[in-house]
Formats: C-alpha cells, structure tokens, sequence
C-alpha cells in the first residue's frame, strides 16, 4: 500500500506541476503530461522504473473511457453522414500510408511478415492525443478537426481486420507471457469468428442488457450506483474485448454508439468524464517514462532520423489526401499536424509481434521508442503551427484584425450569418430593426461584405468578442449557429456573463431544443418544424381547403407542437414515460385541431382565396 501511496504522489505531484506551466506558455496539457512523464521516469529523475508498464496498462484505460464517450456523441445516423470522410479519407490515408512504410522496411531487409505488421502499426495515429489537443484549442469542430476525426475513427474500425490479420503472419506458435486471451492456441479461422461475434455481443448488450440494466439503477436514485454501473460498463465490455484479442478502446467505442440515442446518455457522460480526464492524463505520464533514453543515448541518430522520417512520411501523405479532398491550406496544415503521430495502438502490437516472434525483441524496443517519441512531436508541430505557420497567413492575419474592430451597438445581436441567419437579418433589416452581426467563416465573412452586409469576424463564444459586441447593451441574442455543442457553449457564457440578454436559440431538432432547455433557454427555434408545417399548409389548401382556415389549422399545430415540446422535454431521461407521453400529446393534437376544424367558420372565408375572389368579380 505504501508503495501505491508513493507512486499516486508522484504522478500526481508531476501532473500539478507540469501542466499548468506547459498551459501557461502555450504548449497544451498533452505535452505538459508527457514532459512530467519524462522528468520523474527512470532515465531523468528515476522516480519510477519498471513499474512504468504497469501504470501504462491501467492508464489505458483512459483512452478507453475516453473512446466510449466520444461514441456517446454519435448516433448511427451522424455516422452515416460522416461515411464519404470516414471511407474516403480513411481509406486513402491507411492504405498509402502502409504502401510506402512497407516498402521502406522491405528496402531495410526485414521480412515481409515483420513489414506488413510494422507498416500497419505505424499508418496508426494517435485519438487521445489528436482528439485531446483539437478539444483544448476548440478546433474539434473545425473542417481540419471533422477531417481528423474520420480518420480516427476508420482507423479504430480497421484494428478488427488488422487484429485478425496478425494471427496469419505467424510462422511459430509463441503464446504471449502473461497473455489473458483465451484464444491464443485457437486456430486462426476461430479466432476472426470470436472477434467478429465478440463485436455483435456488445452491439446487442448495448441495445437489450445495458439499457435495461441502468434503467433498474437508475430507479435507485443512487448516483453512486449509477457511477458504479457506468464504470462496470467499460470494465465489462474491455474484459470481453480483450480476452479475444481485440482492442478494448474499440469494443467500447462501439457500446458508446449503440448507447447515443439511449436515454442515459448525459448521465454517463458526465459520471464518466472525470475518470477519463485523470487516466488520459495517466496514460500521457506514463508514455513519457516509458521512452528509453538509454536505446536513444546509444544510437541517437538512427532513432531520430527513424522519428523524423515517420513523421515525414505521414505529413506527406496526410497534405495529399487533404489536397485530393481539397481542404484549403491553414485547415490541411492542421490536419496533416495532428495525424502525424503514431498511435498508441502501435505499442500493443509491437508488444504482439515481440511475443509471437514477427519482430525481435530489439527491433520491437526500437519501434517503441520510435512511437513515443513521435507521439511528443506531435504536440510542439501544433505549437509551431498555431505559434509561427497561422500568424504568417494572410488569412489568419486579416480575420484577427476583423475579430477586433465591432464599432457598432445595436440592440440585437446575430451570430451565425450562413442561409438560417442571414434570412433573419435581412427580414429584420427590411423591418427597420439593425442587427450586429457574426460570424467566424472567413471566407463567408468576405462574401457578405461583398454583397452589402456589415459583418465582423469572430468566435462568439468568447466572452471579450461579446464584450465588444455590445452585449451588455443589448437586448437580444440570435444565435442562427447550427452546430448543438457551440450553441451550448455560447448559452453558458452568455449565462454567465449577460444574464439580462433574451436569448433566442437555432436547433436542428427536438433532441437539442431538450438540451437547450435544461440550459435554461426559453426560445428555442427549430430549423425544419415551420418549413414541413407550411408545406402541410400547402399540401391543404391543394386538396381545396380553404386558404384561412389551412392556415389557422398550421398555426394550431406549430401552437400545440411548441407546448408539447416543453412537456415532453421533461420526460427525456425515462424512455418509457417519453414514449407514452409522445403519444398522449399526438392524440391531444389531433383531436384539439380536429375540433377547430368542426367549430371554425370555414365556409365564408374566402378573403385568403385570390382565386376566389377574381371568379366571384368575373362572374359579377
């Protein structure tokens, strides 16, 4: 116990020190970690040694937690718009990649089991440290952050096949000391179907176990429990994925998704995010300790010249594909930046081949260090990029001068200036009513100034562009922005900070105007509702309705809807009172508008009907 006391201090002591001085100049909290990482490991101050491994196997749990919660933000179909990036992107960017690193190990004279493993290890890239760094910089969102995600993500979808290919490049039967798979003397055919049946597992635990299970917990109203429950859900599903071999990060990637459009959703994110925050951190320390300073001491130029050509290599591969799918150029710069790294899937299955003799143990140190010391490039070429590249761009140059010059108050205040919001505008304008407008498109900033619209360039969910917006003047706060996670952003700063703005909120649909409203937002506006109604309307007056009272009947029905939108809004978190609730208020609706039709004055109201009233005149 004393022993574990000793070494929690430790990386703990490590973590409050570094991090917040790499934050402090710039640097981000990945390279703050992996910097304490290297400082308390056995070749600086030898605070830890051996040990190190250890702690690496819990701390990945961190990337674990960490891929179960980003498929919690996806749903099946976010994913399907996603699929061009993911399969165009992901495709090109593994097989090129994998192409030329084979090509190189064959030309060093490894054999080709050992080059096809190798070379697939390395097309890897990093998610904690990718998905972390774009998160802390707020550009996770971005073109360049969405490009890198379907990249991520195709390769997390790839480990299956390549887990499964593996077991095929073996030309000896070695079992992996200290091995916990259950299939390591199973042929190779058995086990592609336990991986593959492994995966339907989760799939269906997810939908038809899980659910139902936190359900009964949730009745408890015991928070504890129901950490308990989110923590048992990942142990559980790892456990699964790694007594047949595959990669535990990916088998609760999966449950995340099929759990996305569940009604625990926000529990288990917010239950499980503090873990997650503490063990990346630990995974990130761990890395750091792990890089062997003394193999580096001995053969220093072939380890950096092997790190510098990787990541050369990548960055070359990765500035084509972002040509080919025409990323323009700060945007490309920052994708090919983040995936320049190898992952950290790559020290599993060096760790694999090691033991099942596709790669010596030497060379399987070497690719080792070769992969840390990449993941600490990758960092300081962000730092480099945000630092040195962005600022000798004319395009950063001109929309930083943009984002500080708001020389107008008015008392409404538009973020978000695409179609949704520069309808509002210009219907606001013709109304005489002027509005401040923003946005944080450079390029559609340039356009609309081009067409006549005064707009200013900027991040809204920044407190000192709010500021200087006028938003302690103003009265009220169109946010026209379509994406849910910016919109929450901006409601909580504008919360904060503007209490007394009247905030009216875009939403894409249902699902998000609930999130708003637990936010505390009153007016939320969602995009397709007016649009279907008035095409219903349409629709109505085409089978010889009346124009009155088709109209009425629309007006109604956008009424009924607003107010079953609040109702239901508290029933979100018990699926089945939701369900039972949806279809109460569907049945209220239509009786409610079937009675307005039976007790309006339909027949006499013809003022609406322009046809109408030209055959009454012609017939005069």
């Amino acid at each position: 116990m004393g022993g574990f006391l000793l070494y929690a201090v430790i990386y703990l002591s490590a973590a409050v020190l570094c991090v917040p001085i790499a934050k402090k100049l710039g640097m981000g909290s990945v390279l703050g970690y992996l910097l304490a990482g290297i400082i308390i490991g056995p070749f600086v101050l030898g605070f830890i040694g051996e040990e190190g491994e250890d702690i690496m196997h819990f701390a990945e749990f961190g990337v674990v937690m960490m891929l179960f919660l980003v498929g919690l933000e996806l749903d099946p179909a976010k994913l399907w718009t996603l699929r061009k990036s993911i399969m165009g992107m992901g495709t090109l960017q593994l097989l090129l990649t994998s192409v030329i690193f084979f090509s190189i190990t064959m030309a060093l004279g490894f054999k080709w089991q050992a080059a096809v493993a190798i070379s697939l290890a390395l097309a890897m890239s990093s998610t904690a440290i990718v998905l972390q760094s774009l998160k802390e910089k707020g550009q996770l969102q971005s073109v360049a952050g969405k490009a890198s995600f379907a990249v991520l993500l195709y390769q997390d979808l790839s480990i299956i096949p390549i887990l499964a290919i593996l077991p095929l490049l073996v030309t000896t039967t070695v079992v992996a000391e200290g091995s916990h798979s259950f299939m390591d003397n199973f042929p190779a055919w058995l086990k592609a179907i336990a991986t593959f049946s492994a995966i339907v597992i989760v799939i269906v635990a997810g939908r038809y176990v899980i659910v139902p299970l936190l359900r009964l917990v949730a009745k408890t109203k015991l928070r504890e429990l129901f950490s308990a429950s989110s923590l048992l859900i990942v142990f559980a599903i790892a456990y699964l994925m790694q007594l047949v071999g595959l990669s535990p990060a990916l088998g609760t990637f999966l449950a995340g998704v099929v759990l996305a459009n569940s009604e625990f959703k926000h529990e288990l994110e917010s239950d499980l995010e503090p873990f997650k925050g503490l063990l990346l951190g630990l995974f990130f320390i761990a890395v750091g300790a792990s890089i062997d300073f003394q193999m580096i001491g001995e053969k220093p130029l072939i380890i950096f010249s092997a790190v510098i050509g990787t990541v050369l290599v990548k960055l070359l591969v990765l500035a084509l594909i972002g040509k080919i799918f025409r990323l323009k150029k700060h945007e490309n710069i920052l994708f090919s930046f983040s995936l320049s790294q190898v992952g950290e899937f790559a020290f599993v299955l060096f760790a694999y081949m090691s033991a099942q003799n596709i790669l010596n143990k030497k060379d399987g140190d070497f690719m080792m260090a070769v992969t840390a010391l990449s993941m600490t490039v990758t960092p300081v070429l962000l730092l480099i990029n945000e630092r040195i590249i962005l600022p000798r761009m004319d395009l950063v140059k001109n929309t930083e001068q943009q984002a500080d010059k708001v020389d107008e108050r008015n008392k409404v205040i538009i973020a978000g200036f695409s179609h949704f919001g520069s309808t509002i505008g210009r219907f606001l304008r013709a109304n005489g009513v002027d509005a401040t407008i923003l946005d944080n498109d450079p390029d559609r900033v340039d356009l609309l100034r081009k067409m006549g619209f005064k707009v200013f360039y900027g991040d809204a969910t920044r407190f000192d562009l709010l500021e200087s917006a006028g938003a302690d003047e103003a009265e009220i706060f169109v946010s026209a922005i379509d994406d849910p996670a910016t919109n929450e952003a901006l409601v909580e700063t504008l919360k904060k900070h503007f209490p007394h703005l009247k905030l009216m909120i875009r939403t894409r649909h249902r699902y998000d105007a609930y999130d708003l409203f637990e936010l505390g937002v009153k007016d939320v506006y969602r995009e397709h509702i007016d649009t279907s109604v008035r095409l219903g309307v349409d629709v109505l007056r085409s089978l010889g309705m009346r124009g009155y009272t088709a109209f009425r009947a629309g007006q109604n029905f956008l009424k009924f809807d607003e107010a079953a939108l609040v109702k239901l809004s508290k029933q979100r978190h018990d699926l089945k009172k939701y369900i039972a609730s949806v279809r109460e208020e569907i049945e209220h609706q239509e009786e409610l508008l079937k009675n307005d039709l039976v007790f309006s004055p339909n027949d006499n109201d013809h003022a609406w009907d322009s046809q109408h009233m030209r055959e009454t005149l012609k017939g005069g």
